[in-house]
C-alpha cells in the first residue's frame, strides 16, 4: 500500500518503510509523526483519490534525522554595472522512516471504466461530424477553384488595333 502526502509545500510519495527527506519539521530524533493531509491511497487497482484530502486516512513516520543539505551557491550579478553578491545556502530537513498508513476503505475504478466507454462512443460521432463539415468545406474549396479558373479570358487588343488600322485605311 502507497499514500501520496502533503508536507512543506510538496507532494511526496510513500510506502511503509521508505525513508523520506521533507521539508524541516519540529520534532527530536526518534520522535513520531503523523501526516493527516493525504492526497491519495491505494494499492494496485484499488486507489483512493481524495478531494482535495482523503478523509480518515494518515502516514505514520518516525524521524530518523535532522540536517542540513549541501552547500549551494547563490550569485546575484549585473553586467557592466559593477554588481556582484555571492553567498550560499543550505537547507534544512528532516529525514522520516514511514512506520504505518491508514486509509479509509480504497473505491474500486469500475465506475470510471463505465463512463469511459460511453465517451468513446460520443467521440466518434463528433468526429463524423467534423469529418463531414471538413469535406464540404473541402468541396466549397475546389468549386471556389474551378470557377475562377474558368472565368473569361482578358480580350485581346490586337483586334482593336487591327479594327483602328482598317478604319484609318478606309477614310483615307
Amino acid at each position: 500500500m502507497y499514500a501520496v502526502f502533503r508536507s512543506g509545500g510538496k507532494q511526496y510519495r510513500a510506502a511503509k518503510g521508505d525513508v523520506l527527506r521533507v521539508e524541516k519539521i519540529d520534532g527530536e530524533e526518534g520522535a513520531t509523526i503523523k501526516f493527516d493531509e493525504v492526497l491519495l491511497v491505494g494499492e494496485g487497482a484499488d486507489v483512493k483519490v481524495g478531494s482535495p484530502t482523503v478523509d480518515g486516512s494518515s502516514v505514520s513516520a518516525k524521524v530518523v534525522r535532522q540536517g542540513k543539505t549541501r552547500k549551494v551557491p547563490v550569485v546575484k550579478f549585473k553586467r557592466r554595472q559593477n554588481y556582484l553578491r555571492q553567498g550560499s545556502h543550505r537547507q534544512f530537513f528532516t529525514e522520516v522512516e514511514i512506520t504505518g498508513i491508514t486509509g479509509a476503505g480504497a473505491k474500486k475504478a469500475a465506475p470510471a471504466k463505465e463512463e469511459a466507454a460511453e465517451k468513446p462512443a460520443e467521440k466518434k460521432v463528433a468526429k463524423k461530424k467534423a469529418a463531414k463539415k471538413t469535406a464540404k468545406k473541402a468541396a466549397k474549396k475546389v468549386a471556389k477553384k474551378a470557377a475562377a479558373k474558368k472565368a473569361p479570358a482578358k480580350k485581346t487588343t490586337t483586334k482593336k488595333a487591327a479594327k483602328k488600322k482598317a478604319a484609318k485605311k478606309s477614310a483615307d
